[in-house]
């Protein structure tokens, strides 16, 4: 089936359509979408991996490279130990389940973040998703779990500095760069493109270097309630943006 039948987009719509080499999305507001319905955080949680599954689908159909999805943050270790556990299980349950899909339609899965405090037998999860899809060719999907910005910066200053302390690299060597490449999500390129549900507009330390230059797209609803409608609003709002890096309009040169 080709793209243009699989998905719902006119044709001619497809013009008006940017399609980001890299989207980031911060996936908010599943305990909302719970709690306006009377329901348990946890089916919030349920319904925010059925809306990601939908997410991966429209990137690859729409021909995204890299879509990065912040799943779970350094800073949410402060909520309840029982949902916490329950977002973990979540995550093997989402392996478990759709690795194998994963694997047929040629994503490459990269989960980033810090190991530090994750059961041995969680960890040998992600390594072993990231080793069965490493050779896939198609759309990268980045997790960012048990991931801050803050502390990914500070990880790739202290491997920096230890370069320099044994003489295997000059202060003078430290260029932008070398801190990308000693970030989590070295190789891939920056994202263009970063969006927010549930209304909130922050970022809440995500890719906080790598977001130098992206665009930013705040979306009111929840993330359970996202759709293919809501994705390509969001990819119109894209193509409308004028990205400039720092110069000047086209027509003003």
């Amino acid at each position: 089936m080709s793209i243009d039948q699989a998905m719902n987009v006119d044709v001619a719509q497809r013009p008006r359509l940017r399609i980001p080499s890299h989207l980031g999305v911060i996936m908010d507001g599943n305990g909302r979408w719970a709690k306006a319905r009377g329901k348990r955080r946890t089916e919030g949680h349920i319904e925010g991996v059925k809306a990601l599954r939908n997410l991966v689908e429209y990137c690859i159909n729409y021909g995204v490279g890299h879509v990065t999805v912040f799943s779970f943050s350094s800073e949410n270790w402060t909520r309840p130990k029982d949902e916490i556990s329950f977002i973990f299980n979540l995550l093997r349950r989402f392996v478990a389940s759709d690795l194998q899909k994963l694997i047929r339609n040629n994503v490459r899965v990269r989960i980033i973040g810090s190991r530090d405090g994750l059961e041995p037998s969680l960890i040998r999860l992600i390594d072993d998703v990231e080793a069965k899809t490493e050779a896939n060719s198609g759309l990268v999907l980045v997790v960012a779990f048990n991931y801050g910005a803050k502390a990914e910066i500070a990880d790739a200053t202290r491997h920096l500095a230890r370069e320099v302390a044994a003489g295997r690299l000059s202060p003078e060597d430290i260029t932008e760069e070398r801190i990308s490449a000693a970030l989590y999500t070295a190789g891939m390129p920056d994202p263009d493109l970063i969006i927010r549900t549930s209304g909130e507009q922050r970022i809440s330390n995500f890719l906080l270097w790598q977001a130098a230059y992206a665009e930013f797209v705040f979306l009111d609803e929840n993330w359970p309630d996202f759709n293919e409608a809501s994705f390509v609003r969001v990819l119109e709002t894209f193509a409308q943006r004028d990205r400039r890096f720092g110069g000047i309009e086209a027509a003003q040169s």
